[in-house]
């Protein structure tokens, strides 16, 4: 098959977060690239005003059998089904199984963890002969998810912003959760020394932990600023000093790419997607996993380096231009959906 696309995109979700941009930033990209693009999930008073295009249209599904049966809806005219997370590709399966003539579902897969179970048995065995294709966002995920998938890398766009002052920030950006690994960053910038050379630490997110960490913070004496959810993250990645990445599990981690954007000099757990992202680069961008000493130390050092910041941001942005970009994960994606349609064609005939 040839010519644009007719794609649905399919999330159970009221959330705005890291798999629901992701869907938003895929879904902007692939119809400025001519095609047409349906998506289902997500907050709508964030999704609506990004998908205010000709090409692109949106429906809510906060539950799984709004998403079923949006899916429904949307299939007859799609040409490829992607999903994204466990529920919605349930939700696909129980939309799809039982029609003969049905668009292939392709299955993008975010986490470093195989699908959980449901009633006791294990959700791939579910779903594993309706999916047609499965997508990872990094090999990281690839190798933990325990099925066979292609590895399209997540993007951002690539940008020609000019250069902004930087000021002296180490700058978290993440959700409030425990696997975020927060505390990590707290008790490492506390340790690294750089408050007493005038640098502060910013925290962004929103999550179920944020008390216990401002307690932390209060408690080893750090100055931390909480930001809450921010929509301005684009200027922070500007003028911040240091991007502080602390999770060990990130499938790949959004916000790295997105400093790595904005020329923004990243330290981050060695673990997961980070090192697909940061190898290579500065040995300060990455440190131990779980080791709040290491992140201290790279911290410290990178602090006292002006020079050794400038440079790593540079290489940074050279690797996401050259191989994170959206559009680049558009090409991949679609590469996919073709295939994916060309397998359920021949097996129509």
């Amino acid at each position: 098959m040839t010519g644009p696309l007719r794609i649905v995109h399919a999330i159970r979700s009221a959330a705005f977060a890291g798999v629901e941009q992701f869907v938003l930033r895929l879904a902007v990209q692939q119809a400025a690239d001519g095609h047409r693009v349906h998506v289902i999930g997500g907050d709508p008073a964030r999704m609506r005003p990004g998908l205010a295009h000709p090409a692109l249209s949106f429906a809510p599904a906060t539950r799984t059998a709004e998403t079923v049966q949006a899916i429904a809806r949307a299939a007859p005219g799609a040409d490829v089904v992607n999903t994204h997370m466990t529920a919605a590709d349930a939700a696909a399966v129980m939309a799809l199984a039982a029609r003969r003539r049905r668009p292939p579902i392709v299955s993008t897969r975010h986490f470093t963890s195989p699908r959980g179970r449901f009633a006791g048995l294990p959700i791939d065995a579910l779903v594993a002969g309706t999916i047609d294709a499965e997508l990872s966002i990094s090999r990281a995920v690839a190798d933990a998810i325990g099925r066979a998938s292609t590895v399209v890398h997540s993007g951002v766009a690539v940008s020609d912003l000019p250069a902004r002052p930087r000021e002296r920030t180490v700058l978290m950006a993440q959700r409030l959760e425990s696997e975020k690994r927060t505390d990590l960053g707290i008790r490492a910038f506390a340790s690294s020394g750089l408050a007493a050379h005038g640098w502060s630490l910013e925290i962004a997110g929103e999550g179920a932990q944020r008390a216990a960490l401002e307690e932390l913070a209060a408690r080893l004496g750090v100055d931390a600023r909480f930001l809450g959810f921010r929509d301005d993250l684009a200027e922070r990645y500007r003028t911040a000093g240091v991007l502080l990445a602390p999770c060990p599990v990130e499938g790949l981690g959004l916000a790295v790419i997105e400093a790595l954007a904005a020329a923004l000099p990243v330290v981050a757990a060695d673990a997961g997607g980070h090192r697909e992202i940061l190898a290579g680069l500065d040995p300060r961008a990455l440190f131990e996993a779980d080791d709040p000493d290491a992140a201290a130390r790279a911290l410290a050092s990178l602090g006292d380096d002006a020079a050794g910041r400038f440079a790593l941001g540079e290489a940074g942005r050279a690797r996401q231009r050259a191989q994170f970009s959206i559009a680049a994960q558009a090409r991949g994606t679609e590469e996919v959906y073709r295939a994916a349609i060309a397998v359920r064609a021949r097996s129509r005939r």
